[in-house]
């Protein structure tokens, strides 16, 4: 870390050119039109930087909690797993560990019409366009969200536990830290988290993010599934299949209601007949929820809060991440299962005009 100082112009041209660049969940993927967003977004990721440490450090830190450096080690299990099992990049990111003291990393903002599940976007060099603008701070997204909202827009507003930067800034200072937001996830969900994370390291299509999250997707169900067979005790694996259970019933549940809705608002019913119909939609997608909830779920009630703000910006985000794993998964099969063909395969339709890339990948 030394001297670390010394190249903080560096750093600081390379955040504000990768600013836009994100995963699951991701601020720096964000947009940005004022300087005040570019120097947010520089001042967080670098405050956030200076909050970590190696992970060694914290395992020999009598004051850390054995907890913590039960999950620690852990974690550091994991990441050895995604390079020797799923080829993912060995270096330097998840390495490190920062407590942040704050329940997101980041705070993104999606924002859709009254009748579309079309995202606002925000367009930038190198990136592209992006379906959602993220914030370090939960009031700057407060504040955002409201300038929206006074548009006619409806608006969600959620946190981020993590971000990547692509592996693309130099030296282990800069590589994508563990963080406390997320370190205390189930052990499966852990590993998903951190190999859907990684993914986007290997490939990143320029204003695609459909293609790039849904690829991460696939990787971390690829290799969730791996670490499952091949390390994960039998109650950590029947842990995580409890949850992910109820993960794929909340994207089917969803997905049904994207799919009626986005008829509706390609119909030529009037718009007054289109706003009775999305609010007969929306009230089966809240019943259908409590039946899941205090049906098959058994009461867990983990959903509750995203429920409670559903509208046609949350609908819409959800469809970048799920939207082309079918044909990711397809893809993999087709490489042999090899993740290592599997990546030069996703780095060469990465590669092509976005209308190929889709061609190519298939229905």
């Amino acid at each position: 870390m030394a001297g670390w100082k010394k190249k903080l112009w560096v750093a600081s041209f390379a955040t504000l050119a990768l600013a836009a660049i994100a995963t699951a969940t991701a601020c720096l993927t964000s947009g940005c039109s004022t300087l005040g967003y570019y120097a947010q977004s520089v001042h967080g990721h670098l405050s956030l930087l200076n909050a970590a440490r190696p992970v060694p450090e914290w395992i020999a830190d009598g004051a850390t909690a054995p907890a913590l450096t039960e999950r620690l080690v852990l974690s550091q299990q994991i990441r050895d797993f995604s390079v020797s099992a799923l080829a993912l990049p060995d270096n330097d990111s998840y390495r490190r560990y920062a407590e942040l003291h704050r329940g997101a990393a980041v705070w993104n903002v999606v924002a859709a019409p009254e009748l579309s599940l079309t995202l606002e976007t925000w367009c930038f060099p190198v990136v592209g366009c992006v379906g959602y603008r993220g914030y370090f701070d939960r009031a700057d997204a407060d504040a955002m969200a409201a300038k929206l909202r006074a548009r006619g827009l409806e608006v969600n507003v959620y946190g981020v536990p993590a971000y990547s930067t692509l592996g693309r800034l130099p030296g282990a200072f800069f590589a994508d830290p563990l963080l406390s937001t997320f370190i205390n996830y189930p052990e499966v969900e852990l590993a998903r988290m951190l190999f859907h994370e990684l993914s986007h390291q290997v490939a990143f299509a320029s204003g695609d993010t459909m293609f790039n999250e849904s690829f991460a997707t696939a990787v971390e169900r690829i290799g969730s599934k791996r670490w499952m067979t091949e390390r994960a005790s039998a109650a950590a694996a029947a842990e995580y299949r409890v949850f992910d259970s109820r993960r794929q019933d909340f994207r089917a549940l969803t997905a049904r209601t994207r799919e009626a809705l986005e008829a509706l608002y390609k119909s030529t019913a009037s718009d007054a007949d289109k706003r009775v119909a999305k609010a007969a939609l929306m009230q089966r997608l809240q019943a259908d929820y409590v039946a899941l909830r205090d049906g098959p779920w058994q009461g867990y009630a983990g959903y509750d809060a995203w429920f409670a703000r559903a509208n046609n910006a949350s609908l819409g985000v959800l469809a970048a991440y799920t939207g082309l794993v079918p044909q990711f998964e397809r893809l993999f099969d087709a490489q042999g299962r090899d993740p290592a063909r599997f990546y030069t395969a996703v780095k060469r339709l990465a590669s092509l005009p976005k209308e190929d890339r889709r061609a190519t990948l298939g229905p």
